[in-house]
């Protein structure tokens, strides 16, 4: 199997495993998350895909998905609720950041051997998006974990402005 064919494997494998969180999730925002992560996995895949049809590598548009998670992370800071919701699925996440590094040390195996310019331009962006998708599951289980290390939701989370 070569280079093309391992890369679309692994990205149709993580996009399957984000969209089954996705649909197991009980919380809108982190089921947002997820398929955002998903979708990332299949521009991914379409890159790659393209690439070894001998196409040029077409640039990949920076993902929103980080963003959106800092913003969905910070409306859950104080939801208890949330917190214990999340907790259920901590093996799913410590699953998802193995799956990533795994991306992460992979792309970077690749980048090392390629000699072609443009193709390790495309490779290197895969490669920077994979490292912002672990760490988007990264605080996702920091959160879900140990909610008490945030400040707003241990010491100041029942205070209201007067």
């Amino acid at each position: 199997m070569n280079v093309f064919e391992l890369a679309m494997e692994k990205e149709l494998d993580v996009k399957s495993y984000y969209e089954k969180l996705a649909g197991d999730s009980p919380l809108p925002g982190v089921k947002r998350i997820f398929t955002l992560l998903a979708g990332d996995e299949q521009r991914h895949f379409d890159s790659i895909k393209a690439m070894q049809g001998g196409a040029g590598p077409e640039q990949l548009v920076d993902s929103t998905a980080l963003e959106a998670a800092r913003g969905i992370l910070g409306e859950l800071i104080g939801d208890t609720g949330a917190a214990e919701t999340l907790k259920n699925c901590l093996e799913s996440y410590r699953h998802a950041l193995k799956v990533e590094a795994d991306s992460v040390r992979f792309y970077e195996g690749i980048l090392e051997k390629e000699t072609d310019a443009r193709l390790k331009s495309v490779l290197a962006k895969i490669l920077g998006e994979e490292k912002k998708h672990y760490n988007i599951v990264e605080n996702l289980y920091d959160f879900a974990l140990k909610p008490g290390y945030f400040l707003a939701w241990g010491e100041f989370s029942n205070l209201r402005d007067l």
